[in-house]
């Protein structure tokens, strides 16, 4: 049997090459023309119950309608969110794979020092979903009755006070380093797994305070469950009217909102994006979903800032912002 010369060996390669990235395709089911033909799941990189969870589930259901399959929720939580969010950094990019993150995709970077995956690099932004406002709340029968009570109480008590937050890199640990550095203390902070078990715990009265999204905590403060002291915006917010502002308490530098986007690995067709883009703002127009957040003190973003586009923009500003603001508390 006469041996293959080099060129039908070099064809043949070429030939069984062309053959893998054919079958390769069809088995991934990657085709943005018919997408999406299955269900698709939502990694929220935090526990069930919390503000993140609440706002992937509002919009979950419209999308689902809209797409044609049902969105499921996953809850991967631990390590400040940056677990689920790995999870999601390596998942099959087809379209299947969708995350739903807060601030802290912007605050990582400076965080960990071994981030398995790039926020910016590893990820194609969909849009933007809301941006929450904080409220500053404690155990119901905590001392203080006022913002301005509240602050002087933390810093006359900072050595036995406790502050609860739901890990690093979470909001709520974020807006306790704005708190802390502006008053120039230095707390005990209790970290949990999620601002689902960190509320439980506030209002069964085992820590003193949190600082937390009003998507998490509106409920509890309008049943009297815990004390409320102040929301983290320029301006009072409607749900909560009469809860005056941190600056009206003189300090102005306690000022935080929490912005929600949808994210897909890197590799995501442009087309499957934009797929998704349009469902979200289908999502954000639908009147159970506005009144939905109304209800929590917040609102959908606009329609021009769910887009990849604006979210992209945000993202990069926040990063650079954030890295400023916690390498200065960390003393870099």
């Amino acid at each position: 049997m006469t041996p293959a010369g080099p060129r039908k060996v070099a064809a043949y390669s070429a030939a069984l090459a062309g053959l893998s990235l054919i079958l390769a395709a069809c088995s991934s089911g990657a085709d943005p023309a018919s997408y999406p033909e299955d269900d698709i799941d939502i990694i929220v990189p935090f526990s069930a119950g919390g503000p993140t969870d609440t706002v992937t589930r509002m919009i979950a259901e419209p999308m689902s309608d809209d797409l044609g399959v049902q969105l499921v929720v996953q809850n991967v939580d631990g390590a400040g969110g940056t677990v689920g969010a790995g999870q999601a950094a390596t998942a099959e990019a087809d379209g299947y794979t969708v995350l739903m993150h807060h601030i802290g995709m912007s605050t990582a970077p400076a965080l960990y020092d071994d981030l398995a995956y790039d926020p910016i690099a590893d990820f194609k932004p969909v849009g933007l979903v809301t941006e929450v406002p904080m409220t500053i709340i404690a155990r119901s029968d905590f001392e203080p009755e006022t913002f301005e009570e509240f602050v002087t109480y933390i810093e006359e008590n900072a050595d036995t006070v406790t502050m609860a937050h739901a890990g690093e890199g979470s909001a709520s640990n974020l807006c306790g380093l704005l708190l802390t550095d502006a008053l120039g203390v230095d707390l005990t902070a209790v970290p949990y797994d999620g601002t689902g078990p960190a509320m439980a715990e506030l209002v069964g009265g085992q820590v003193d305070f949190m600082c937390d999204q009003t998507t998490n905590t509106t409920g509890q403060i309008t049943a009297g469950e815990v004390k409320a002291y102040a929301v983290t915006t320029p301006e009072r917010i409607e749900a909560l009217p009469d809860l005056p502002t941190t600056a009206e308490g003189g300090q102005e530098d306690i000022a935080v909102s929490v912005w929600h986007g949808l994210y897909v690995p890197a590799e995501t067709p442009d087309e499957v994006v934009t797929r998704l883009t349009e469902s979200l703002q289908v999502a954000l127009a639908d009147e159970t979903v506005i009144d939905q957040m109304a209800d929590l003190g917040t609102a959908p973003v606009s329609e021009d800032q769910a887009t990849p586009e604006a979210h992209a923009a945000l993202l990069e500003e926040q990063t650079a912002t954030w890295g400023d603001i916690i390498g200065a508390s960390q003393g870099g």
